[in-house]
């Protein structure tokens, strides 16, 4: 067996003893529960900014100096004094361009480690256990880093 299939085997052998091996449902309600009241961070990447930029129709520039800040040398979404991220209103308005870190909730280590963190979240998000059944596999896909980005 070469290590790419000594890997795979590890992999799969893991994955069967994960407690969401079956894979879990979740399907965004675009309620915003995830982007409102509690402050914290967005973290983006200089691509993602762009990309945002691009479908807002500013600069770049524009885009940074009101949405974004820095925070030890990394970037985030501006939040109003309410906790709301900047890009909501009334839903997300950079929904299709939103960045990674958006885009991959709920599936966070985080809220994978046990049963209960993921019921933890449901209490908060009415998506959770709705919608398309996501199998481990594409989970775990999209936690992985976008090594293109840093």
């Amino acid at each position: 067996m070469n290590n790419s299939n000594i890997k795979k085997s590890n992999s799969a052998k893991g994955q069967k003893n994960l407690w969401h091996k079956d894979g879990l449902r979740f399907e965004c309600q675009r309620c915003g529960s995830c982007c409102r009241g509690e402050p914290g961070v967005v973290w983006m990447t200089k691509r993602e900014a762009k990309n945002i930029s691009v479908s807002l129709g500013i600069s770049t520039d524009l885009f940074a100096k009101n949405y974004l800040r820095l925070i030890n040398g990394r970037i985030s979404l501006l939040e109003h004094s309410n906790g709301d991220c900047v890009m909501y209103d009334n839903g997300c308005s950079i929904y299709e361009t939103r960045p990674r870190q958006c885009r991959t909730f709920p599936f966070w280590s985080s809220n994978l480690k046990n049963k209960t963190e993921w019921k933890e979240q449901k209490k908060t998000c009415p998506g959770i256990d709705k919608g398309k059944l996501h199998t481990v596999e594409e989970i775990a896909s999209r936690l992985k880093p976008e090594l293109n980005d840093l």
